[in-house]
Parts: structure tokens; sequence; C-alpha cells
């Protein structure tokens, strides 16, 4: 929402939310491959849970069941403001004022938090409330990554244990979304044209996601939330700056 506006980017108004949701599909990808061994791990898991009969059995099939927990909140209020969601991205101004509501939320776990939890020490009132804060980031400018990681910062989870739920509970609400968006692309006049531009973006979300979370979790564990607080801080004030100016 942002970049095209502060470099007066014309781009028509229904391509603006099928490509910011399918660019998202190359962060997915990203995620998958990074986490491609977890991920096996807990579907291996979760099917063992299944065929035995017990599927709370052990650690990693409990965390795919709570993935598909915290996914829940998000899928209903996602369904429930869509449109609302559509009108915000054509609204700098809400974004910069929801990206202020990001640098908020991430000081306010850093403050409360007491980071003393792993991921084996997860249960499901935890999920349900990492699943709602994941939720407020259908809006632009709450972000997703920020949102979970700080809502499981405020169940006393560790920065990094924090991250890395964040982004395996990303996969499914991701695809869902991708899924939906596949109907809103095939009614984009002038297709043809405008994939060019989706797979571009597609595969930069790819090469920089993986990157960037590799670099993340790296930095979650020395480091606090503080400096991407404050990045959220001078983003939407110089968007703010620009539009009211």
């Amino acid at each position: 929402m942002i970049a095209p506006y502060l470099f007066g980017w014309k781009i028509p108004e229904e391509q603006i939310f099928p490509f910011d949701v399918l660019v998202q599909i190359g962060t997915l990808l990203a995620v998958i491959v990074y986490f491609r061994r977890d991920l096996w791990n807990i579907i291996v898991a979760v099917l063992a849970g299944i065929k035995n009969r017990s599927p709370f059995e052990n650690q990693q099939s409990r965390l795919g069941w709570y993935i598909v927990l915290g996914t829940i909140p998000a899928g209903i209020f996602g369904l429930l403001v869509k449109d609302l969601v559509e009108q915000a991205f054509n609204s700098p101004r809400a974004t910069a004022f929801f990206l202020l509501g990001t640098a908020i939320i991430l000081v306010i776990a850093e403050k409360i938090g007491r980071r003393s939890r792993g991921l084996d020490s997860l249960t499901w009132k935890d999920e349900l409330w990492i699943g709602a804060a994941q939720a407020l980031a259908v809006f632009p400018g709450i972000s997703r990554s920020g949102s979970t990681i700080a809502g499981g910062m405020l169940r006393n989870l560790e920065r990094k244990p924090a991250g890395r739920f964040s982004f395996l509970l990303m996969i499914p609400v991701m695809l869902a979304a991708g899924l939906l968006s596949l109907l809103d692309l095939f009614k984009v006049p002038d297709l043809a044209n405008f994939m060019p531009s989706m797979l571009t973006g597609f595969l930069a979300a790819a090469v920089v996601g993986y990157l960037a979370i590799h670099w993340l979790l790296a930095f979650l564990g020395r480091r606090p939330l503080y400096v991407f607080s404050a990045y959220c801080v001078l983003l939407a004030g110089l968007t703010l700056f620009i539009s009211y100016v």
C-alpha cells in the first residue's frame, strides 16, 4: 500500500488486493522451504496420532493441531471483514495508523512479556490468544509476524520460539487467503498483462522472504523488538506527513 503511494505509482484498484495477497504466497513458499523439516515432522506426527487414536501424544502432533486451532480466528475474522480490508488497502492514512498500532503492540510485548517459556509448553489457550493476534493482521499495516510474535511473548514465550511458531502459523491462513485471491485474480481485466508483474513480485518475495526469516530468527535470539517498533513509527510518520502536506 505505502510503496506505490510514496512513489506515485498508479495501480488499478482491482489489482491491488489480489496482487498483495498473491505476492505473499512467495513469502509462504519461503516459509515452507525454510521449515520443511519441521513441517515434515509435524505432518508425520499428526497422521501417526490420528492412526493411533492419540492425536496429542507428543509435542510435534500437539503443535500441528495448535497450528490448526490458531488459524481459526484469522479465517473467520478475515471472511467477515473482507470488504472492509479491501477498502483499507486503498487508504495510505489508514495503513499508517495501523503501522502505529503495530509499533504499540511490539513495545507492550517487550515491556510485559516475561519470556520464560518454549514451544514445548504451549497450550490451547496460548493458541487462541496468538490466533486472535494473527486475526488483527488482516488489515494493512498490522504486521502478521509482528502481532503473532508479540502475542506469543505476551503469553511469556521467548522471542525465538515465538518467531518460529509465528512463521509456522502463517502457512494455513496464507494458503487459504491465496486460494480465495485466485478467484479475485481471474476477475482482473487484462489478466495476461498483469501476470508478469505478479510473478516478479512472487519471486522477489520468495527470495527476500527466505533470507529475512533466517536473519530474523537469529536476531530474535539476541535483540528486543524495539528497532521494529521504531521502524513502524518512522514509516507511519513519513506516510502521514506526505498525505497531509
